[in-house]
């Protein structure tokens, strides 16, 4: 690669650059990551963006950002923002969470729910096959949970965020798995024997450390709830029931909103009125996730267009030597593909058919790279602030997104051992 190739891919990817510098910058004068919003770092980002896109007027410029704005994958996450604020909004309004967590400090006690909410979290995870339907269901009974037993709200939310990416990596159903399986050419079983080796460890380790961390809550002591209003939990129940069902999550809010009309006006919780109100405003309380994912996916279609993504993906893989560099090389690419895309299963697309050509190149199977590939994406996309994920807990938390992230014990966990089973090299594999 010459000079001016190198420079041409530096300027492609520095909008990403502008994006990370402005927002850590702006945090940094303020002396508090919480008063900058990640919606104007993406405003100043995708304007230098626009600017430096060659070739095209200003009018075209604008429309391949938009192109990369309202694109369907985007649109569609969108909707799920929209649906997931207007239930959350009428299920609180009606006394679903209120009872939902009444119900779990009458059953647990509150020196185990962390760990509980951990293992409920991965099963139900695992089930549905997505992390963004887990974390619509659970992070509003945890956020209202929180002051009961005396714990940060960030902390418990990041249990709901790790716990659904456990699930969500080893479910058959999983948008990632169905790709790095087909990308690899590998069965969905022989990669779930994979992922198992690497995330088992992670989990368990990450349970003992909820464990143990629940010994530091404070000793408010939870009040005793002598009765439960059953009938506002069916909300909660409908969705996690038909999420396990398989059916398509906007459905799946659909539905559970529907529920939360019926149960409330029977109980007389609220009106109609009272409902639509709620769910204006809960639709109203998205409005910074929609406006930064939809920024975000204009950015990264400029930074796609200009070539950006290609060139990372040259620069890390054109000094591979033996099997184990090049499988830090696959997982290197999946990393930063997850970083400019935002979203581990078009990152697992980007960047699959070059991982394949890697992992047959130097002799790595196909359910070894496609494992690489669905872990490091899911790793990835559990910590950038800027992911749906934590955009979606972080907005149904009402708290920022930097917050959470340093407790995210699992996606941490599963780093490390990722890199010490490239690394060590353990002689444990699948047979199949």
């Amino acid at each position: 690669m010459n000079k001016r190739q190198l420079l041409a891919g530096l300027l492609a990817v520095s909008p990403v650059i502008v994006l990370l510098v402005t927002y850590l910058a702006g945090a940094m004068v303020a002396g508090d990551f919480y008063k900058l919003s990640i919606a104007v770092a993406f405003v100043v980002a995708s304007i230098y963006a626009i600017a430096i896109l060659r070739g095209k007027s200003i009018d075209e410029r604008v429309d391949s950002f938009s192109a990369g704005a309202s694109n369907s994958r985007i649109m569609y996450m969108v909707w799920i923002f929209v649906l997931a604020g207007a239930f959350a909004s009428t299920a609180k309004a009606m006394g679903a969470v209120d009872s939902t967590v009444n119900l779990t400090l009458h059953f647990i006690p509150s020196n185990f729910l962390p760990a509980g909410i951990f293992i409920a979290t991965c099963f139900i995870s695992m089930s549905i096959g997505t992390s963004v339907g887990t974390i619509v269901a659970l992070t509003p009974v945890v956020t209202a949970l929180a002051p009961q037993i005396g714990c940060d709200v960030a902390w418990l939310v990041a249990i709901v965020v790790g716990g659904a990416f456990f699930g969500d990596n080893l479910s058959f159903i999983s948008d990632t798995t169905i790709a790095a399986t087909q990308t690899q050419g590998c069965s969905m079983r022989s990669k779930f024997c994979e992922n198992f080796l690497l995330v088992t460890p992670a989990a368990i380790v990450t349970l003992l450390l909820y464990a143990f961390s629940a010994t530091t809550l404070s000793a408010t002591t939870p009040p005793d709830i002598t009765f439960i209003d059953w009938i506002k939990v069916i909300p909660y129940v409908i969705v996690i029931i038909a999420a396990l069902c398989g059916v398509n999550v906007l459905l799946v809010l659909v539905i559970g909103t529907v529920s939360t009309l019926v149960i409330g006006v029977a109980c007389s919780s609220f009106d109609v009125l009272t409902f639509f109100d709620a769910s204006g405003k809960g639709i109203v309380s998205m409005g910074e996730l929609i406006i930064v994912t939809m920024l975000a996916g204009g950015l990264l279609e400029i930074v796609r267009i200009n070539g950006g993504i290609d060139f990372v993906i040259r620069i890390i893989t054109s000094r591979l030597r033996s099997k184990r560099v090049a499988e830090l090389a696959i997982v290197s690419i999946t990393a930063l593909a997850n970083m400019c895309t935002a979203n581990n299963t078009i990152a697992i697309l980007t960047v699959g058919e070059i991982s394949h050509d890697i992992a047959t190149k130097f002799a790595i199977s196909p359910r070894r790279s496609a494992s690489l590939l669905d872990t490091t994406s899911c790793v990835v996309q559990g910590i950038i602030p800027y992911g749906a994920q934590l955009l979606m807990a972080s907005g149904l938390a009402s708290i920022s997104p930097i917050a959470i992230i340093p407790h995210l014990y699992y996606p941490m966990c599963v780093a490390i051992i990722v890199v010490l089973s490239i690394i060590i090299k353990p002689k444990i594999k699948s047979k199949l």
